[in-house]
């Protein structure tokens, strides 16, 4: 890994590096930051949480905006931020629009070409990434997995789709049924294709009904986000949680939209919710 810059934050570390990814065959970045117990002279191994972040984002968004690493800090928790894309591989229609490519990979496998070969954020996301960290850095196999917007949909199938991989599951204004918006249906085309039957397994509404592990959701969702009816649809998740008996606290906040002004005010809650999960606090 190639460390491309540090600063000291609440007495941890936070890192940026960049190396070079098998899985989507290209140079990626990730930022991640290291509590105090992880970067003392005798460095302690702690805990991480896997943080997605939405369309558009790299890593920094949540590191600069979310106010997380204060009581990171305090509960010794480790937080890793991977972009949202493979960059600058000069595919046809990579960079031409906000929801689809560059900062659009969704979390998911492609298989249609030309993505198949780069677009495999799921694989780096579940195998690839952690395998990394928890070889080069004070980092446990102890994971917990967050994220907003299309990150809160990557985190949900991430959990939903690796039985105890995760303690601990928590998404802010996800993209709850992708199926079933225009977001998750043009990349979903895009990256897998016209049949619909392949969609599916990248759905969370969907999963829930099949799920081997039953990790309670913790889901934030305000009620003035301009997305809520258009693309996000938390009932869909809700009602089938309540059919197959999965519990979701699904909290709704009056007058919040869908900004990181939004997620700094809760993101002490999911900490929380996390570290519970993780024997920390």
């Amino acid at each position: 890994m190639e460390l491309l810059s540090t600063n000291v934050c609440f007495d941890g570390e936070h890192r940026r590096y960049r190396h070079t990814s098998k899985t989507v065959n290209g140079d990626m970045e990730f930022a991640v930051f290291l509590p105090p117990s992880a970067v003392g002279r005798e460095p302690k191994a702690v805990p991480v949480l896997y943080w997605l972040s939405g369309l558009t984002c790299t890593d920094q968004n949540f590191m600069q905006k979310a106010g997380a690493q204060k009581l990171a800090a305090k509960l010794g928790l480790a937080i890793v931020c991977p972009d949202t894309s493979p960059r600058g591989l000069n595919l046809p229609g990579e960079d031409d629009s906000y929801d689809f490519g560059s900062g659009a990979g969704f979390y998911i496998n492609a298989t249609e070409e030309p993505w198949a070969a780069h677009y495999r954020m799921y694989d780096y996301v579940v195998s690839e990434l952690p395998a990394l960290v928890e070889q080069a850095l004070p980092v446990t196999d102890q994971r917990s997995i967050s994220g907003h917007s299309m990150g809160g949909h990557g985190a949900l199938i991430c959990a939903l789709k690796n039985p105890g991989l995760y303690r601990s599951v928590s998404a802010f204004a996800p993209i709850a049924n992708p199926t079933e918006c225009a977001w998750g249906q043009k990349a979903f085309r895009g990256y897998l294709g016209d049949d619909q039957s392949r969609w599916e397994e990248w759905d969370a509404t969907l999963l829930i009904p099949t799920a081997r592990e039953r990790l309670p959701l913790l889901v934030d969702q305000g009620t003035a986000d301009e997305f809520l009816d258009s693309q996000l649809n938390p009932d869909a998740l809700a009602d089938v949680c309540e059919k197959f008996h999965h519990h979701i606290n699904l909290r709704m906040h009056r007058g919040y939209d869908h900004s990181y002004f939004f997620i700094a005010s809760f993101i002490e809650d999911h900490l929380n919710h996390h570290a519970r999960a993780l024997g920390l606090a």
